[in-house]
């Protein structure tokens, strides 16, 4: 029922932005639901479809490029036709982040401070958060400058981590705009000292509204319906379940929109025996209580594959299946 009410709230209160710049879709979930194998396999159906799609993997623990039988890394890659993947790699993205932090301490602190602020911005990256800060830059930098994409589509890390990313263009927008309001009442030490205050003061706030204006961008893009969807994995068991309707709460509570879910690695039909017998009788009941409990979504049941998926061979079968 709670669900039901934060949905038909989401649904009264969404309005759709301008759609322009590529269409986004997370898929997320508990660990080891099967996010990443559905994740390239809508990939490749979006691809197959002839809309120019790039995969990207957010996970720390990275499988897409051994699912997809290709050595991945932060720059993007040619899978197939139509179809393009790179896996964000967390240190790089710390040390990119890093680095542009000590490029502008160097364009904007006095000489006799400039090694203090460059150690202060070092001590910064140690900090908790500061990985997934970097992180989250790369998904801006993504989300708003991928104008040769049509589709974005993100394998992401298990739930918790997923829904803390989600909530940082709220975070950092608010933290950007304190920085910004305290410059306007006051300098910092390090540019009151410097005899160009005012001139790297200007360049201090110009950097700061810039980010304000990166970070605004991208958060109406994620609530944007016209242009994102979070489509949630689980499987047919009580754990991913239940891990699924906290995180649907959650993401009401962030307004990122949602409609579909999918419910991964069913017994199908075919599947037979004494063990498989009992086995689909208990599934039956998760898959009851799934209908029951997420009836305001539309579902998406997967059998169960026969063996291991691997390869964009072995993908086909499912991105066909994957009508989202």
């Amino acid at each position: 029922m709670l669900l039901k009410r934060w949905w038909h709230k989401r649904r009264r209160a969404s309005v759709p932005a301008d759609s322009s710049g590529p269409r986004i879709t997370f898929f997320g979930g508990k660990g080891g639901v099967g996010k990443t194998t559905c994740a390239a396999a809508y990939a490749l159906r979006l691809a197959n479809n002839g809309q120019r799609t790039l995969l990207v993997s957010t996970d720390p623990a990275h499988s897409l490029g051994d699912l997809l039988q290709v050595a991945l890394g932060s720059k993007v890659q040619r899978i197939s036709e139509g179809l393009d993947a790179l896996e964000l790699d967390p240190e790089k993205a710390l040390k990119r982040y890093l680095d542009e932090v000590k490029t502008n301490l160097r364009q904007l602190a006095s000489p006799e401070l400039r090694q203090a602020a460059e150690h202060q911005a070092e001590l910064a990256g140690l900090s908790p958060g500061a990985t997934e800060a970097a992180l989250f830059d790369e998904i801006v930098r993504l989300i708003l400058d991928s104008e040769d994409y049509e589709q974005l589509v993100f394998d992401t890390a298990p739930t918790g981590h997923t829904l803390h990313l989600l909530a940082l263009p709220e975070i950092m927008g608010a933290w950007t705009e304190g920085l910004l309001a305290r410059g306007q009442k006051s300098e910092v030490e390090w540019m009151q000292r410097a005899p160009e205050a005012d001139d790297r003061s200007r360049r201090a706030g110009a950097i700061l509204q810039r980010r304000r204006e990166r970070f605004a961008a991208a958060r109406e893009r994620l609530l944007d319906p016209a242009r994102t969807r979070f489509v949630p994995i689980l499987n047919p068991d009580a754990l991913s379940r239940e891990e699924t309707a906290r995180m649907l709460i959650t993401l009401g509570e962030r307004g990122i929109p949602l409609d579909t879910l999918v419910i991964n690695r069913v017994l199908p039909d075919s599947a037979d025996g004494q063990f498989l017998a009992r086995r689909r009788q208990t599934e039956a009941g998760h898959l009851a209580a799934i209908d029951r409990d997420f009836a305001h979504l539309k579902r998406l049941r997967i059998p169960l594959a026969e063996s291991e998926i691997r390869g964009l061979s072995a993908l086909q079968s499912l991105a066909r299946q994957l009508a989202l």
